[in-house]
């Protein structure tokens, strides 16, 4: 099996890149390569990689983030189950400064979405069970939820296209929701 992968450039946030890995199907299932260094060291930039992955299980109806910092590149997948995935620019000096991209992510599709350091990462649990994976690159140590932002999954500036109106969230995610409302 080839290993390749096919990288497109999101049209509305400069800098996001969807990934459709090469996939080999048969009677057994099928198989699929979510990382080789080689064909991604030249999406990041000089002297940055991959450090390491986290993975996230979640039920139908639990909506994660809107999170991020301005150091931290994800290489974000579902590994099972189904999400809708979204992506928004808060880089202020960015042309596309709180635009936002959405997109349903799989085990069946695989895709994966490359998120800028300075880009709010979110998703939303279809399916009945998902599990997610991150992969993170960033230099010096990494910066866990305290150094990062939050925004309110509802912000009526941003008015994203959720598929829900009543998520699951978490304690954070509900506290910076209700301090905005």
């Amino acid at each position: 099996m080839k290993i390749d992968f096919k990288v497109e450039e999101s049209d509305k946030i400069d800098g996001v890149k969807i990934i459709y890995p090469s996939m080999s199907k048969d009677i057994r299932g099928n198989i699929w390569t979510s990382y080789l260094s080689k064909s991604f060291e030249s999406l990041l930039p000089k002297k940055q990689y991959f450090k390491h992955d986290k993975f996230s299980q979640s039920k139908k109806g639990v909506l994660r983030g809107i999170h991020g910092d301005y150091k931290s590149w994800k290489l974000v997948t579902c590994v099972y189950g189904e999400i809708y995935q979204v992506v928004v620019d808060m880089r202020e000096k960015s042309p596309t400064y709180k635009s936002w991209i959405s997109c349903k992510i799989s085990k069946n599709n695989q895709k994966l979405i490359l998120v800028p350091p300075g880009c709010g990462n979110a998703y939303y649990v279809i399916s009945k069970n998902a599990v997610y994976h991150y992969k993170l690159a960033y230099p010096g140590e990494y910066i866990d939820h305290d150094e990062q932002f939050t925004i309110p999954w509802d912000d009526a500036k941003l008015n994203i296209s959720w598929p829900t109106t009543k998520p699951i969230l978490s304690i954070r995610d509900a506290e910076v929701q209700n301090a905005t409302n």
